[in-house]
């Protein structure tokens, strides 16, 4: 499958123009200057739910397929920079005992493989690489006896039996190999699905009021013949299977995408919109102490010893933790060729191809085999780009025009209609004897995460508040001793999008737990290191510890409280540490540096140990652990979206800043592999990185990092902003 997407049933770039009898030509002829509203009713409105199977060893077997000497390869997983096209390709030439050149990597479309669930989780490697190793070597066995890909049948045989994880050497897994699709990408070679072109493809957008979708808001006026004077105007769509949540949607179909710009000016939207909020509404919703002072106990608990609240806590310390974006350099984009009218190509950059197939497919009434949906690279997602949004509005607007249409999102409507990590306040306490954690209490707010708003009516998420939601849960476990131990959480449903960002809740609940480690190490006047180790019975967990300390020196840094001060800087160092959903270790140190004049925070250097069981590719797990510490660096110091006027303030990075090249640190990561089997890799690393730069800044300047992110208003006898 090339970048336009072809396949069977795919239009070809070559092919007759016609459409019913009507060239694309002489249908925007005919309708530059027409209005088209269309009367498709949106049938059933309840949200389509994600359909999740197991990876089986059937299915496994429509992964690789051999013809003509060589092999092919059609990954079951989205491709979107965690490299696993690498990854599987590696377990693939293993268990086959082929060259690196005889097998052909690539993505899946929604009628090449049998449904394979979404690409999320850290999964892909855990649940597939194995199913995929037992298929291949089936295949090596039937292609050693002569017998064609129709004859296939695999039997599951023990891992031990398998090449690509049998101890000793190997051709390809634990090696090193050329990132596939890295020359293309390089090279600006179409991978993503903005290089997508279809013969007479013209441009859409869908217009929304200037507020969240949350709220009731529909259109009041429009400049109409403004907009049909534009050059390069084709079509005002109105349709209700554009409104996302309660936001009624006007779509605009252009020749040109910067024809789009031109088109929404003139057509001048007036909007009316029903209520409204600020960011004191937001932060009211989920303030942790209004909700103790109504209750003390939550509603969903994760550890629920009995615990007594009376008597004096030895710590005591609320975090609050921002809303924030993803930030994916690439701006979700679809495009949708309705063909002759008698079903559609659409190609897509999804975290799940088939999740896109079900919800464009029910809405527009098409069944699967009208459907056909390409998965490309995604050039970023981080858990956002799971749900279905521009792909409908392009399939929507395609079959309106009758044309093949192109919906990409601008950097404004991804904060403002995307999703993104709920905020969360949280309050700990802690009592201590003799030096050791003897009650552990941890109750926190946050909104919704697997059961996005943004997917789910506010009845249907009530219903699934009885269950809780794992996603806000995650990373929430204590993993240390403790004599009695309490956490539990309320879920708020607010007027923003909030939903799964890269580790869930991993990266908030591990940063709060791993701060306040560090904090309870302070006052029992233990090394922060030692307190941790002291409280650890897995041996995992003690193994990344250990590992990230020799890494980076632990003993020889200053003592804790220990500063170092020269021209105004002051120097600390930190340390954290975590599993992350029950399969992957880490643990990281950081050393800040911390202008007293400015109130700058510099991450000079960090170290990650990371225990992932057996390291198919070591470079690539590298280059995932280096990215979760830019993402520790960028949630301490910079990440979080400001709330006004109803909606997502920002529109573009300079207001949602990231960390910058010259913020990230000199980094190391030491891989921990003991021959446990693989898990997850992607989002480890996160549920560490950030504690480690907040325990940094305390050990430089004595002050806890509560509120998020840090600010020099922070730093004692500065002013308050």
């Amino acid at each position: 499958m090339n970048a336009q997407g072809r396949g069977r049933g795919a239009p070809s770039e070559g092919r007759s123009a016609s459409r019913a009898g009507v060239s694309r030509r002489r249908f925007l002829a005919v309708a530059a200057g027409a209005t088209l509203t269309v009367g498709f009713l949106p049938g059933c409105n309840l949200p389509v739910i994600p359909k999740r199977p197991a990876a089986e060893l059937d299915d496994a077997v429509g992964w690789i397929r051999f013809g003509d000497g060589r092999y092919t390869l059609v990954l079951p997983r989205v491709e979107m920079g965690q490299n696993i096209l690498t990854g599987l390709k590696q377990v693939a030439c293993e268990e086959l005992d082929v060259p690196w050149e005889q097998v052909d990597a690539r993505l899946h479309a929604s009628h090449t493989i049998a449904r394979v669930r979404a690409t999320v989780g850290s999964e892909s490697i855990r649940d597939f690489a194995e199913p995929l190793a037992q298929a291949c070597a089936a295949l090596r066995e039937a292609v050693a006896r002569g017998q064609g890909q129709d004859q296939l049948q695999a039997t599951a045989r023990p891992r031990s039996g398998l090449r690509a994880f049998r101890a000793g050497a190997r051709r390809h897994v634990g090696r090193a190999p050329a990132m596939e699709q890295g020359e293309d990408i390089v090279r600006g070679r179409p991978l993503y699905v903005a290089d997508v072109r279809r013969e007479g493809m013209v441009f859409g957008r869908v217009l929304r009021a200037p507020a969240s979708p949350e709220l009731a808001s529909s259109l009041l006026s429009m400049d109409e013949a403004a907009a049909r004077a534009v050059d390069g105007f084709v079509a005002l769509v109105r349709d209700p299977l554009l409104a996302q949540m309660q936001s009624e949607g006007v779509g605009i179909v252009a020749r040109t995408p910067g024809a789009l710009d031109r088109i929404e000016q003139a057509l001048a939207p007036r909007w009316q919109t029903e209520g409204g909020f600020d960011a004191a509404f937001v932060d009211g919703r989920i303030d942790i102490d209004r909700a103790l002072a109504a209750s003390a106990e939550r509603a969903h608990q994760v550890h629920d010893d009995t615990l007594g609240l009376e008597g004096p806590w030895d710590i005591e310390l609320r975090f609050d933790v921002p809303l924030a974006a993803h930030a994916p350099i690439e701006p979700r984009a679809a495009v949708a060729d309705p063909g002759d009218g008698s079903g559609m190509d659409l190609f897509v950059g999804s975290q799940d191809v088939f999740y896109q197939r079900d919800v464009v497919g029910k809405r527009l009434g098409l069944d699967d085999d009208q459907l056909r949906v390409y998965g490309h690279r995604i050039g970023g997602a981080f858990g956002g780009k799971t749900i279905c949004t521009v792909e409908l509005e392009a399939a929507v607007l395609a079959r309106a025009v009758q044309s093949p249409v192109k919906v990409q999102w601008t950097r404004a409507q991804e904060f403002r209609f995307g999703f993104h990590r709920p905020p969360s306040s949280h309050r700990v306490r802690v009592r201590l004897q003799q030096g050791r954690l003897r009650h552990w209490r941890h109750d926190f707010i946050g909104s919704h995460i697997l059961f996005t708003n943004a997917a789910m009516p506010a009845w249907m998420q009530w219903f699934t508040d009885f269950i809780g939601d794992g996603g806000v849960a995650r990373g929430s476990q204590l993993p240390y001793r403790v004599q009695a131990r309490r956490t539990g959480f309320d879920l708020e449903r607010l007027p923003v999008f909030t939903g799964p960002w890269r580790g869930l809740g991993a990266g908030p609940n591990g940063f709060v737990i791993e701060s306040v480690m560090d904090e309870c190490a302070r006052l029992a006047g233990v090394d922060a290191l030692q307190f941790r180790l002291a409280h650890v019975d897995d041996a995992r967990l003690a193994g990344v510890l250990r590992a990230v300390a020799q890494a980076a020196g632990w003993g020889a840094a200053p003592a804790a409280g220990a500063q170092q001060q020269e021209a105004g800087i002051r120097h600390g160092r930190g340390i954290a540490c975590g599993i992350y959903k029950a399969m992957s270790y880490a643990a990281v140190v950081a050393d800040v540096s911390v202008d007293t004049a400015s109130g700058a925070v510099r991450v000079s250097r960090m170290w990650c140990a990371h225990d992932c069981g057996l390291v198919i590719h070591p470079d690539q797990v590298r280059a995932q652990c280096e990215g979760n510490m830019v993402w520790g660096v960028g949630m301490v110091l910079s990440d979080g979206l400001s709330v006004a006027a109803s909606q997502v303030a920002a529109s573009s990075f300079g207001e949602s800043p990231l960390p910058r090249f010259d913020q990230v640190p000199e980094m190391e990561v030491v891989l921990v592999d003991n021959g446990e089997p693989s898990t997850g890799a992607g989002e480890t690393a996160i549920v560490a990185a950030g504690a480690a730069v907040a325990n940094a800044i305390r050990d430089a300047v004595g002050v806890r990092v509560q509120s998020l992110p840090w600010s020099p208003q922070l730093l004692p006898g500065r002013p308050s902003a």
